[in-house]
């Protein structure tokens, strides 16, 4: 077997993928880091998600009788 004639290649291509791969998600870590603070930043001005749908103020009569 010649394989130990090609160990550098498959070393150094396994190498490269995990940097590449560690590259990439450290990468999307940093942007979902960024992408949350953005968001806070938003809430704080009062914009909201339009996934949680519109705010609904009850009274607190209204509120007292359900609890």
């Amino acid at each position: 077997m010649e394989t130990i004639n090609h160990l550098p290649f498959i070393v150094g291509s396994y190498a490269a993928a995990l940097i590449i791969v560690g590259g990439l998600v450290a990468w999307i870590a940093l942007d979902f880091r960024a992408q949350r603070r953005a968001l806070a930043d938003l809430e704080l001005r009062g914009q909201t998600r339009r996934s949680a749908g519109p705010r609904q103020q009850r009274p607190m009569e209204e509120v007292k009788e359900k609890a």
